[in-house]
């Protein structure tokens, strides 16, 4: 008994001593290269810095996640709020974060031992006494066991520890595509509710514009049947009224496509958007200075140029990971358990052997625990063109980070400059409408007093139709 407790208290040096090289071994540091951050010059001033509208450096406010409040629209505020609970696009982007973050944790798990398995069984062996093994002392018996299973692969050359770094930046980058699926969302429904705002007034000025030239072709028709004009005169009234009420069902419809548009971002189906979210509303207006920062600010901020920056770094721990195989593989594998048989029949005749009470016994406890090594020594060559591989696929994903901060900051400057132009020419539009109605009330003045021709009154209310038309439609975002 005493020599059998020695032979454990060995057995549980080994495995002692086998833990303490799996600790050492795995704090080796990790092969394959550390994630830097692409450079990329950026620039530090806008283009049109040089318009009082936006000073040269402006401390942007930090809490831009609601930025749709600044334009003080209940409406707005309630259907961006329905979106972010109902759009079902963005909930497919958040399905994916849960996804990225059992990814994560099921790679952290490979730092454990990676199979750890309890069996347990029982199994009924009888051999032929014709084959080649009839010299087996038992050839009838059942056999019991039970027992745990344990391999452990140490992370030597770091293999795991890339991986996790891997899937944690695979996470982040999820969670980057989230943000911007948020963001596209929120633009998206301010968008389609400002399309829908500017479409009501479009059809609101259309109707405004056919009572006036309905009252002209009144005018135009009096005349004629005075004799003091020929038909020329109503039919040039006839059909530009009629050329302008055609406006409003055009517009109708876009304004019905509009909102069966905002309906699936709310993820309603067409038709079931409450009329008390849309109802008529002037147009929401921005502030004539915008509260943007410097350039390098705004492009760090964006969810698309993190989420590029995330999938490079992903792909850089996966370098790790193929090096790592270029290496040996050094394993830990162990075996503790029970097991003991019984021989249902003797050559005698008899019943022998052991019972399944001494299953559980100490002459019944098996032990086996010890290190393995592996390497792939022959196949260096798909090993190394796995690493190319891995490294070129790193080296697109850089080129197209930068890329996506090229494009990014090419976005922001047209906005930016488009924002600003707009306000201009919706300054002369302002003014040109203002002229235009003045040149209506004078021509048609002129016309009942007979000083003009009707092609004068025909080019003024025309002229009026077209220039309120583009004033509405420049930019609904200006003031």
């Amino acid at each position: 008994m005493k020599y059998k407790q020695m032979v454990h208290m060995k057995l549980l040096n080994t495995a002692v001593c086998l833990l303490g090289m799996c600790i050492i071994l795995g704090g080796c540091a990790a092969v394959g290269p550390n994630f830097k951050k692409p450079e990329v010059n950026l620039s530090e001033r806008w283009q049109e810095a040089d318009t009082s509208k936006l000073p040269e450096r402006i401390t942007c406010r930090e809490d831009i996640t609601d930025w749709w409040t600044v334009f003080n629209d209940p409406a707005l505020n309630s259907l961006v709020e329905k979106a972010l609970n109902q759009n079902l696009t963005l909930q497919v982007a958040g399905l994916r974060i849960f996804e990225a973050r059992a990814e994560l944790g099921f790679t952290t798990g490979s730092l454990y031992p990676q199979q750890q398995r309890l069996q347990a069984g029982a199994s009924r062996v009888r051999s032929s006494k014709n084959a080649a093994n009839t010299m087996q002392v038992d050839t009838d018996y059942v056999d019991y066991d039970v027992g745990f299973d344990a391999a452990w692969e140490l992370d030597f050359w770091g293999r795991y520890r890339r991986a996790i770094e891997a899937a944690d930046a695979g996470l982040q980058a999820s969670i980057a595509d989230y943000d911007n699926a948020m963001v596209t969302l929120v633009a998206e429904v301010a968008r389609t509710y400002v399309l829908i705002r500017t479409l009501e007034t479009r059809i609101t000025l259309a109707r405004e514009n056919t009572e006036i030239q309905q009252r002209s072709l009144e005018i135009a028709r009096r005349k004629f049947k005075g004799g003091i004009v020929t038909e020329l005169d109503v039919q040039q009234a006839m059909a530009l009224l009629k050329n302008t009420q055609a406006l409003v069902p055009r517009l109708g419809k876009n304004l019905q496509e509009a909102k069966h548009a905002l309906s699936v971002l709310l993820g309603l189906l067409p038709g079931e958007l409450p009329e008390s979210l849309v109802d008529s509303r002037k147009v929401p207006m921005a502030s004539p200075q915008v509260d943007v920062g410097v350039p390098a600010e705004l492009l760090r901020r964006r969810p698309d140029i993190r989420r590029a920056e995330m999938l490079a770094a992903a792909q850089c721990g996966l370098i790790g990971v193929a090096r790592a195989d270029l290496y040996p593989h050094f394993t830990l594998i162990g075996s503790i358990g029970l097991r003991a048989s019984k021989a249902s029949f003797t050559k005698a005749g008899g019943i022998d052997g052991s019972n399944f009470n001494d299953l559980f016994s100490s002459d019944s406890f098996q032990l086996f625990a010890g290190p393995s090594i592996r390497w792939d020594i022959f196949n260096y060559g798909r090993l190394k063109n796995r690493v190319r591989v891995q490294d070129a696929r790193f080296e697109q994903l850089i080129v197209q980070y930068q890329n996506t901060v090229l494009n990014a900051a090419r976005e922001v400057e047209n906005a930016i400059a488009g924002f600003l132009k707009s306000q201009d020419e919706n300054t002369f539009l302002k003014s040109s409408v203002q002229a235009s109605r003045r040149a209506v009330d004078i021509s048609l003045l002129q016309y009942r007093e007979g000083l003009v021709d009707y092609q004068r009154v025909l080019s003024a209310q025309s002229f009026l139709t077209q220039q309120q038309d583009q004033q509405t439609s420049l930019h609904p975002w200006s003031p």
